[in-house]
């Protein structure tokens, strides 16, 4: 059935991924995504999830949803720009905005449309763009949509940025030049240099676009990296997931009220796709109370990330450069990260295998991420359980 030449691209290239060990197998849980997962009947400690203060799950947001579904039906039923924004969305939005310390924000149905949205609303073939090496795959599609020379930047060197920005702007070649990071490196977590990259955009007239989807509700005091650094006047673009920390689904972007403005008539995921159902904007409208309520949730996820990383420290495991509860162990070989996850969820501890191409060849490490709803029983379960695979694997000593 179908074509020749398509069934034969997917079977050679499916038993080429599955040979080295390049295959993700997806799996399915059994209940919500939570701290303690159930899969094929077992129950395992989640340790894979972005829902990083557990709000995926409160009880306060399943009932904002359900009272936002009440009031508004289950879908918005068209696009934002016909008759699909509801009183909801422009209430989240002004929520954002305060959030974020900004003038305006602008929400989408999820982070990756986002950048598909937003760098090609501002930036054209006559620009160019400055793009970190580990930047998310979600900025490097939204490079590429937008047509303008995108110039790799090694990750976090400021020498490197500052050397190309120079380049860039002296050659006269480009109308706008503008220089991307993730706020927060999500497979390494480590943390974007920005009090160094708002300096060389100053000096040579840089926009300057952070994404935080996984520094928003992490850092400073939830509100994000760039409140962290006390930036909030100085960057054009803040992005932002709706579906990490948020725990709901969506994204946005803050700013001043003119770039949201522009958003508004020219970033084509919200031009021409549904907007977020009622259900997300309530909710999300309710971790953002949450969250302004009290710090709570945000110290506890730190204070487990740092049991977390203390714990596989002393156990040997190479733990890379963390500045976040994101937590890597890094492996190297494909084949054994592979195994050493497999390992783990037989063992009661979901932690998901990391290759290439989300990190680089030899690099393939198992991600892990405490959150604010585990309890320390079940990071001494984890510990416990990684002790045993790692030195049954050769991994730690």
């Amino acid at each position: 059935m179908g074509s020749k030449a398509l069934n034969n691209f997917l079977k050679e290239n499916l038993n080429d991924l599955k040979s080295k060990g390049l295959y993700n197998v997806i799996n399915t849980l059994e209940g919500a995504n939570g701290p303690i997962i159930k899969i094929d009947g077992k129950e395992l400690v989640n340790l894979s999830s972005n829902n990083y203060l557990g709000l995926a799950t409160h009880p306060r947001m399943i009932d904002a949803a359900i009272k936002a579904t009440n009031v508004y039906g289950v879908g918005a039923g068209a696009v934002r720009t016909i008759n699909g924004t509801l009183k909801i969305h422009d209430e989240l939005e002004k929520k954002l905005a305060e959030f974020k310390h900004t003038e305006a924000a602008i929400a989408f149905q999820s982070g990756f449309n986002c950048n598909a949205g937003a760098i090609q609303a501002v930036m054209n073939k006559k620009d160019a763009i400055l793009s970190d090496a580990l930047n998310h795959a979600s900025i490097i599609d939204g490079c590429r949509l937008s047509g303008a020379k995108i110039i790799r930047v090694e990750h976090s060197d400021m020498e490197d940025l500052r050397r190309k920005a120079k380049e860039a702007k002296e050659s006269g070649l480009y109308e706008k030049v503008m220089v991307i990071t993730d706020g927060v490196f999500s497979m390494d977590g480590d943390v974007a240099k920005l009090p160094e990259i708002v300096k060389i955009a100053e000096e040579f007239d840089l926009i300057t676009y952070v994404d935080d989807a996984h520094g928003s509700g992490v850092m400073g005091a939830g509100a994000g990296t760039v409140k962290h650094f006390g930036l909030s006047d100085k960057i054009d673009f803040q992005i932002g997931t709706l579906s990490k920390a948020i725990g709901v689904v969506g994204g946005y972007v803050a700013g001043s009220q003119d770039l949201i403005d522009w958003l508004k008539v020219r970033a084509r995921p919200f031009l021409f796709s549904t907007s977020l159902t009622p259900a997300a904007a309530g909710a999300c409208i309710e971790a953002l109370n949450i969250m302004t309520e009290s710090t709570e949730l945000v110290d506890k996820v730190w204070e487990n990330g740092r049991y977390l990383k203390d714990g596989l420290k002393k156990l040997g495991f190479d733990i890379g450069h963390s500045e976040t509860p994101i937590t890597p162990c890094i492996i190297g070989d494909e084949k054994l990260t592979q195994e050493f996850s497999k390992k783990l969820i037989e063992e009661g501890v979901y932690a998901k295998s990391i290759v290439f191409p989300t990190v680089p060849l030899g690099t393939g490490r198992v991600r892990n991420m405490p959150t604010a709803a585990h309890t320390k029983e079940m990071l001494d379960k984890a510990l416990a359980i990684y002790e045993k695979v790692g030195k049954e694997l050769g991994v730690i000593k």
